[in-house]
């Protein structure tokens, strides 16, 4: 048996993992490489192996690092199962066709520079046609349902509490050639205990070869709790001043977990009626998926929900769905809270909210999530005066507060912790999904405090043979 790490090696982003047994594929997620234009859309656009040898897919969760290549894929000759949960499944339809629009959209803007300077158009890496034909190959299974999805291998999914829909991948393989059975487990991105909405993250007794996220490998959180806090208190504060409270936030995950956490707080009076505008229509789509799926969430929310009703709409909240409903936001002049896409503050309506209220002491701008360099966010994160905003230049007044607690990945000691529950500890490690300072850190702490041995950091495209 073969494993070729096609990405998240040594990054977080573009995860592709491909497992060769008994003259067999298997590809674990197929995400979108995010980084320079160029870069990225190369590797986007030229599959490091060829999509039609694929013979199955099995998809770890949603988010369009894991998932926003599969339309291209499909695109490029695959025409086997893309196996997940059924939660990730519906995210994907609305993800993939986003995604999409945004592909077109990219294209059709360079398209405009390149027609003036006399060369040909490019195409988009895949249309939101591209991405509604690949829903066809689309597999749901439901958490702890053992699936074979090729002669040989068995798939099961636990709950990886990470965001809704994610799983942890336990591929259970009949290795002929070496006339063995090889348990594989997949962590795919974990989540953290003790945080609202979802379960916390299931572990696994034992795993012959594991594949585990680094994302956080070197770093702690601050205490969900704490952050909660943290969170009032900045409420309560702009509200004392009449300003508004500017939050970037990821449309899938990250909005819900807010508009709930709000929601709780407005109803144990911990803040003022204070109005929530939810202004991203990818954010809309992807709350009426986690309406759909009770099975993820935790008793808290349960209890919520038969307490209060539905725990993603109240009074003081509205949906911002049109773009007239956006711009009718400028002219508010009453404290209100706005959480609005892009989450690194790069594109989407986030930017029109930022130009308009950016300049007033009033105001509070949060930010609730790791900002990647060279973005928007992550200038206001490092205090950069001034920032450019569609090509204009505006001086920060407004408070820029940073909360890290909301995080939905697994910080190190939760890592460590995951990893020291399997009973029966794995004959080969890999750590992905983390930049390199974080994956070594890891591959330290679980040799020195878990007793983990054989503990790799694997390079991009290195092949190890199990």
């Amino acid at each position: 048996m073969k494993i070729t790490f096609h990405g998240a090696a040594r990054t977080v982003t573009g995860s592709q993992h491909l497992i060769e047994v008994n003259d067999q594929r298997v590809l674990l997620d197929c995400g979108l490489y995010q980084g320079k234009r160029d870069e990225a859309f190369e590797r986007n656009r030229h599959l490091p192996f060829d999509a039609a040898s694929i013979d199955a897919m099995v998809l770890s969760h949603a988010h369009i690092d894991h998932s926003g290549n599969i339309p291209n894929l499909v695109k490029s000759g695959f025409d086997g199962d893309i196996f997940c949960t059924f939660a990730t499944r519906d995210l994907c339809s609305t993800m993939l066709m986003d995604s999409g629009s945004i592909h077109e959209r990219d294209a059709e803007f360079v398209n405009k520079k390149r027609a003036r300077n006399g060369e040909p158009p490019v195409e988009p890496l895949y249309t939101i046609e591209d991405a509604v034909n690949s829903l066809e190959s689309f597999a749901a299974v439901g958490y702890h349902r053992q699936r074979e999805i090729l002669p040989g291998v068995h798939v099961t999914f636990l709950d990886a509490g990470h965001m809704l829909g994610s799983a942890i991948v336990v591929l259970d393989i009949e290795d002929r050639d070496a006339g063995r059975d090889v348990r594989v487990v997949f962590s795919g991105d974990l989540g953290r205990a003790n945080t609202p909405i979802l379960r916390d993250p299931e572990t696994v007794d034992h795993a012959d070869v594991l594949l585990l996220e680094s994302t956080y490998g070197s770093r702690e959180h601050e205490a969900f709790f704490d952050s909660e806090q943290r969170l009032e208190k900045i409420v309560k504060d702009t509200y004392r001043r009449g300003g508004a409270v500017i939050i970037p936030a990821f449309a899938v995950g990250r909005t819900q977990q807010l508009v709930y956490t709000l929601h709780r707080m407005i109803v144990q009076r911990d803040i003022p009626p204070i109005p929530v505008f939810v202004d991203s229509p990818l954010a809309i789509n992807a709350t009426s998926v986690f309406r759909l799926h009770p099975e993820a969430y935790d008793e808290e929310i349960r209890a919520f929900m038969l307490a209060e009703g539905d725990p993603f709409g109240f009074d003081e909240l509205v949906y911002a769905r049109s773009v007239e409903q956006s711009k009718e936001l400028n002219f508010l002049r009453d404290p209100f809270i706005v959480i609005s896409a892009s989450g690194m503050a790069e594109t989407g309506r986030i930017l029109h909210h930022l130009r308009n209220r950016i300049e007033d002491s009033a105001n509070t701008i949060l930010i609730v999530g790791w900002m990647a360099p060279h973005t928007l966010g992550r200038r206001l994160v490092d205090g950069a005066s001034p920032v450019r905003i569609f090509g204009e230049e505006y001086t920060i007044r407004a408070q820029v507060e940073v909360i890290n607690g909301f995080s939905g990945h697994a910080d190190r000691s939760e890592l460590l912790a995951w990893a020291r529950s399997i009973s029966k500890r794995p004959r080969q490690t890999f750590l992905v999904h983390g930049e390199e300072e974080s994956a070594l850190a890891l591959a330290d702490g679980l040799r020195d405090e878990a007793g983990f041995e054989n503990v790799s950091v694997p390079e991009l495209g290195q092949s190890f043979t199990i």
